[in-house]
């Protein structure tokens, strides 16, 4: 079965591609494929709605970012690294650092809150 409507190389926009990596949850998407690679849309772990995760691969799709093929009733989404690289080279990289170390200061600011809480008089 043929992929999913998804544009060719040469019209990825950068503007679509930015777009698309701004929102936490299509990041979070975008962060797992390329820890884990090639999943399943319906493995992903996100704490959204299914109808929700639907439009956020929806929009990773469109933009260029994401390949979803279909497999019988299953669909799996993988990066368009190569692409990606080829037109904007190193910036799914930045981002992806950048939103790792947003998650561990994240995590970190989390644990200070909740030590401070633990410390406070009642």
């Amino acid at each position: 079965m043929p992929n999913l409507d998804e544009p060719e190389r040469s019209a990825i926009e950068l503007g679509a591609v930015l777009h698309a990596l701004s929102d936490p949850t299509r990041l979070a998407v975008v962060r797992q494929i390329e820890s884990d690679g090639e999943r399943l849309c319906g493995a992903l772990t996100v704490e959204v709605a299914k109808s929700t995760l639907s439009q956020h691969l929806r929009v990773l799709r469109e933009a260029g970012i994401t390949r979803t093929r279909a497999r019988g009733n299953q669909r799996w989404v993988s990066l368009r690294r190569d692409d990606l690289d080829e037109l904007f080279p190193g910036l799914l990289d930045v981002v992806l650092r950048a939103a790792e170390r947003n998650c561990r200061n994240g995590a970190d600011h989390a644990a200070d809150r909740t030590g401070a809480q633990a410390g406070a008089a009642p």
